[in-house]
């Protein structure tokens, strides 16, 4: 489980990661990211499109155990914020697709920005 202090908790947060960020989709998740100065912190979005409650609270077990799972091997920065937008397909997909798009993703956004 993710510590308390790497969970993200304020709307804030949320506001900052998604809205000035970098973002990479893909069928079944979208990752949002924003560098920040401290810690790495992590926050979840399942909206009711995925399914009803127990289908979304399921799918975000899911992506905590994943997310955990990267930050404990250490293939997550440092610090910044990380937001994961479950998409309705999530609600189907195999642990393994939701791993794969996830690690996918987080590579996608976290790395620098190419100045052309």
């Amino acid at each position: 489980m993710l510590a308390r202090d790497q969970r993200m908790r304020r709307g804030h947060d949320f506001a900052t990661a998604v809205r000035s960020g970098r973002r990479a989709g893909s069928r079944t998740l979208v990752c949002h990211w924003a560098d920040a100065e401290d810690s790495l912190r992590v926050g979840f979005v399942v909206s009711k499109a995925v399914g009803n409650s127990v289908v979304r609270n399921r799918v975000k077990r899911r992506l905590r155990h994943d997310v955990d799972s990267l930050v404990r091997r250490g293939a997550t920065p440092a610090s910044g914020l990380l937001v994961v937008r479950a998409l309705p397909a999530s609600a189907d997909a195999t642990s393994a697709d939701l791993m794969a798009d996830l690690e996918r993703g987080l590579q996608r956004v976290s790395r620098p920005r190419e100045r052309a």
